[in-house]
């Protein structure tokens, strides 16, 4: 069983979204090429990518919630959900069998489901103060993370996608050095994908700048040993490659692990002209579709978009 923990307030948010607020942004540089871009027409935001059915993406307006949907293949994009006033959109996952989508809600300390048949809200869930940073799906449920606390949150999903009651939600306390303190204004658990089958948690930490093996029965904690991944944000897993988006750095770094998950190496580092603080990916065959969120540019920016590059795989 599951070890649960009380829900704790946790306050400072303008301290945790600094992160999202810095003052310089470094150029990144230019080492693929055939990259191109595809404009979020009328977002005011961006954060989270998630690979839909086929060549679909979709695509959140953070500050909004709202979600788009885009196509590679066509390079164009709308806005496809309107999201309820108040809500965010930062990570996201689709389960295309079931037509859902699932983002986790920011600052809301929420988590959300659409049905991106009927484009409509599903359920909402309340999952703990801080902020609800990523989603990942297994064959039984669906995984949060929140930037503010060490824990995680589980929401189980049937194979033929019915979900669960508020009151079956779990929240998972991370022990060990993922699960110690935070410093002020720095973010915790960012990324999070699943190894295994769902069997092991892979959870990016942007204060320690690493990644960790999550135990989803007992929520002990493992560093992976490796370099340090500095701006480590959204993470996407397949088999023993995992793509680190290290968003401050405009790149993505292509890491190989180790068979036991207890190491892992840096074979690529992709960067791209067109990357400006890339947050999220989703991989189409040998394409990577990264979102640009643009955080702490002043003038504001009035244009955000997803950037395909090679994958690397």
């Amino acid at each position: 069983m599951r070890k649960t923990v009380r829900r704790r307030a946790v306050g400072g948010f303008i301290a945790l979204l600094a992160l999202l607020l810095p003052t310089a942004v470094p150029a990144g540089a230019s080492t693929s090429s055939g990259d191109h871009v595809i404009v979020l027409r009328g977002a005011g935001s961006a954060e989270g990518i998630a690979a839909g059915e086929g060549t679909t993406f979709y695509a959140g307006e953070l500050l909004t919630g709202d979600i788009f949907r885009g196509d590679i293949r066509d390079g164009k994009a709308k806005r496809f959900i309107d999201a309820p006033e108040g809500r965010m959109a930062v990570g996201m996952k689709a389960d295309t069998r079931n037509d859902l989508l699932f983002v986790a809600g920011g600052t809301s300390g929420k988590a959300y489901v659409y049905d991106t048949d009927t484009r409509k809200p599903v359920k909402e869930y309340d999952l703990a103060p801080g902020f609800i940073n990523d989603v990942t799906l297994t064959r039984d449920g669906a995984w949060f993370t929140n930037s503010a606390a060490p824990e995680l949150y589980f929401l189980p999903v049937s194979g033929r996608g019915e979900l669960g009651k508020a009151a079956d939600v779990e929240t998972l306390e991370v022990g060990g050095e993922a699960g110690r303190p935070l410093q002020p204004g720095q973010f915790g658990f960012n990324g999070i994908a699943a190894a295994g089958d769902g069997d092991v948690l892979i959870v990016a930490h942007t204060q320690n700048q690493a990644l960790y093996t999550v135990d989803p029965g007992t929520g002990k904690s493992k560093r992976i040993k490796g370099p340090d991944l500095k701006f480590i944000d959204g993470i996407l897993v397949k088999d023993r490659t995992v793509w680190a988006v290290q968003n401050m750095a405009n790149q993505v770094s292509r890491l190989k692990l180790s068979s036991d998950l207890t190491s892992f190496r840096v074979k690529d580092v992709i960067t791209s002209k067109h990357f400006n603080v890339p947050t999220t990916v989703a991989r189409f065959g040998d394409t990577l579709a990264a979102v640009n969120a643009k955080f702490g540019q002043q003038p504001p920016p009035t244009r955000y978009e997803v950037v395909l590059v090679p994958a690397w795989d």
